[in-house]
């Protein structure tokens, strides 16, 4: 296990240098892998596990069309590879539950009359088993339950491991009755790909995850970018002006000099005006954004979230209303500006692109 120096706080990370899948493949060889539920994580993570070797099968109900066919376009067999949730659970020794967290409370019924003495019984999100009182899923004391969420969308999950870069990955034990718990865990991450696992608890991870999504990942960042993108056009400029000075130059420039060597490094490859305007405006922004942050956190805390999650998610118009709202980011001006200047990028960049795409988007099981 590798010791890393996080911001001054050294933490131990597990690396594929340390936990190969060579031996990943022999902790679980005598294991059939169920993934429940094919719509966000679930293809991803079942043809990482696939393409790396291990026994996997489907467990879809049926009644749902459109992720029952997905299953088998992408090679599921019925009745071989691809079943009905409680024969899977059943065929199975660990159960990955990756349907929606609306949804699991629906579907732990059956998982749990199915499931076996010594299973293990993994999660993506520490949401069902940290908010019990409001979602129901309550494990038997005989099974193992443990966590692996990728810190990315499905789609991204497969793209990075065809790629051969990967996706880090959180990992964690809730309960350990086999005694083999925390290993199961190592080695289904190695097997879905993580580049490396981080360990956490699934309090953390469900407390962190909820406020990233709903803060920098998602809401804020799409939140801050409208607001930036109405003040310039509502002085005079241009729509292609105002989403390339918003969104362009920050897709495509600025947050790939971050990802390869920190916020330090992007301010030092930027005009010495940029840089003089970041710095003065940053803390600015900190102070503004620090009391939204903190009651984000407090409603997450709360159970807040999640009561409006399985409240509207579980909800029989939720898919409705989920389109209403994506169409409404999608016709906005901003956005039509957006679909404008992706279609002037060079063919080949475009096609680069395209090649990553496969499996379903959406950020992790939620």
């Amino acid at each position: 296990m590798a010791k890393i120096n996080f911001g001054g706080e050294t933490e131990t990370v597990i690396t594929r240098k340390e936990f190969p899948l060579a031996k990943a493949r022999k902790v679980l060889k005598n294991e059939t892998i169920a993934i429940i539920g094919y719509g966000v994580q679930g293809p991803a993570q079942a043809l990482n596990l696939k393409d790396n070797g291990f026994n996997v099968i489907i467990g879809q109900s049926s009644a749902f069309k459109t992720d029952w066919n997905r299953a088998i376009k992408d090679g599921w067999k019925p009745g071989k590879t691809l079943f009905e949730i409680d024969e899977a659970v059943r065929r199975a020794t660990i159960i990955q539950f990756l349907v929606s967290d609306a949804a699991q409370r629906k579907v732990w019924p059956v998982i749990k009359e199915n499931l076996k003495e010594g299973d293990a019984l993994y999660f993506s999100h520490g949401f069902s088993i940290v908010y019990k009182e409001q979602t129901g899923v309550i494990p038997p004391k005989n099974v193992d339950v443990i966590l692996v969420a990728p810190k990315g969308s499905g789609l991204n999950v497969r793209r990075n491991f065809l790629s051969g870069a990967g996706i880090n990955s959180s990992f964690a034990v809730f309960q350990d009755y086999t005694g083999r718990a925390e290993e199961r865990t190592k080695a289904l991450g190695i097997g879905i790909g993580s580049g490396y696992l981080f360990p956490t608890t699934f309090q953390n991870e469900v407390y962190s995850d909820l406020t990233g999504e709903r803060g920098v990942l998602m809401g804020a960042l799409a939140g801050m970018m409208h607001a930036q993108y109405d003040v310039l056009r509502k002085n005079g400029h241009s729509p292609s002006e105002a989403f390339n000075e918003t969104v362009e130059e920050l897709t495509q420039s600025l947050i790939r000099l971050v990802d390869e060597n920190g916020m330090d490094w992007m301010y030092a490859n930027c005009s010495v005006t940029a840089q003089h305007g970041a710095l003065k405006w940053r803390p600015i922004f900190y102070k503004a954004n620090l009391p939204v942050f903190d009651k984000l956190y407090k409603s997450v805390k709360t159970g807040q979230e999640t009561r409006e999650v399985i409240r509207d998610c579980g909800g029989a118009n939720y898919q409705q209303f989920l389109a209403k709202k994506l169409a409404e980011l999608h016709d906005s001006e901003m956005w039509k500006a957006g679909a404008a200047a992706r279609s002037l990028r060079p063919a080949e960049q475009v096609k680069a692109k395209a090649k990553g795409k496969t499996g379903t988007s959406g950020r992790g099981a939620n």
